[in-house]
């Protein structure tokens, strides 16, 4: 039997939840030719979402979706190749056009189909005849594909956030907003999974893609949502959860889209009929230890007053510049928490952009105080 539960992974078809009003806004935003700026935290569904509007599309003619992983991107070099080769196979329809395009599009380029074993699929090759590759000839190369061929492209951009990686990110993220914002059928989705980052280069004045174009947050799926779909997949397989906890593992994740899935599949590879309150105390404590080792790393890059300030958080406390909490918790001078909050963001440990500050990961949360402080949790 299949597990019922999807997480890891790009999810599509009945095992992605909801995100209606999402799905429609982004759908709408490719079909018009409108720039989107996509933020969440990490693993809650943005590329699913991406890749569940691009599959809603396919059968538009006039349309054509690039879509680009940064994932493996370091250098400038690799960044403008993997661009070029992308743009170049996502646009044409057979591997036999491919060469064609890049000598009808790419001055600097010499191309070459490969054919790799043992499958024998097509890959795409590009030698560039000088040592520097035009990034304004590259990043101009979705538009006049698009001219050439009247068609509208829209290229999605994943793990945006790579570009930090570059020598000169800032010089690079000039160089394709002044190229793309003057494009006329060709429009871009940038998105990934570093929501610090990715805010403040989105919403900072000083920043080059500044009003770039839609700036999307990804909210919440709300309980209920989740709640049908646990009960749903557990009848599907012939087992039993109430909703009583059924809503408890979407709270205890804190409505994060791959850990209600991942809990919920420890839960009901804990049952054989029907959820008890035991099975799923034992799945919590199975999700638990298969992200123990990753946590105890992400604990050992913490500094002693970090520590202290996430335990303070656990225990409830909001004010961190009061007297009281400063001493008790051994966190220093005032001056010192604006340091520590800065450090836990960049670290990707909390989230204080919104209101009402939190842990960027709910499992961590989760962890750190049952396992690490030894505390009692929800």
């Amino acid at each position: 039997m299949n597990l019922p539960f999807e997480f890891g992974h790009i999810v599509t078809g009945n095992d992605f939840i909801n995100r209606k009003v999402e799905l429609e806004k982004l759908k709408i935003n490719f079909e018009s030719g409108v720039n989107t700026m996509l933020i969440s935290p990490r693993r809650w569904g943005k590329s699913s979402l991406v890749k569940q509007v691009i599959s809603s599309l396919q059968s538009r003619k006039d349309l054509v979706i690039c879509y680009i992983d940064l994932f493996a991107v370091r250098t400038e070099e690799e960044l403008l190749n993997l661009f070029a080769k992308e743009v170049i196979k996502q646009t044409s329809s057979k591997w036999e056009d491919w060469v064609e395009s890049v000598k009808a599009f790419i001055k600097n380029a010499a191309p070459k189909v490969a054919f790799g074993a043992p499958d024998m699929q097509a890959e795409l090759e590009l030698a560039w005849h000088s040592k520097k590759i035009d990034p304004i000839e590259i990043f101009q190369l979705p538009e006049a594909i698009a001219k050439k061929k009247k068609i509208k492209i829209v290229v999605c951009i994943d793990e945006f956030q790579n570009i930090a990686w570059l020598s000169d990110p800032v010089a690079a993220q000039k160089q394709m907003r002044s190229v793309w914002q003057n494009h006329q059928s060709t429009s871009y989705c940038l998105f990934g999974s570093k929501k610090s980052w990715l805010t403040d280069i989105f919403t900072s004045y000083s920043m080059p893609f500044y009003r770039f174009g839609d700036l999307m947050y990804l909210e919440k799926i709300s309980s209920t949502h989740w709640e049908k779909y646990i009960i749903q997949q557990f009848e599907r397989t012939g087992k039993k959860i109430s909703s009583e906890l059924a809503l408890k593992i979407t709270s205890l994740v804190q409505l994060h889209p791959q850990y209600v899935q991942q809990l919920a599949q420890k839960v009901w590879i804990c049952t054989d009929k029907e959820v008890t309150t035991e099975a799923l105390d034992h799945g919590v404590e199975e999700l638990l230890n298969t992200m123990s080792i990753a946590y105890q790393r992400d604990v050992e890059l913490l500094t002693s007053t970090q520590l202290n300030f996430l335990r303070a958080f656990i225990a409830g406390v909001r004010e961190f510049n009061s007297a009281e909490t400063l001493s008790s918790y051994h966190l220093g001078s005032s001056s010192n928490i604006v340091r520590i909050k800065k450090a836990l963001e960049q670290k990707e440990i909390m989230d204080f952009f919104n209101k009402e500050p939190a842990f960027v990961d709910p499992v961590f949360q989760l962890w750190i105080t049952k396992k690490f402080f030894k505390l009692s949790s929800p």
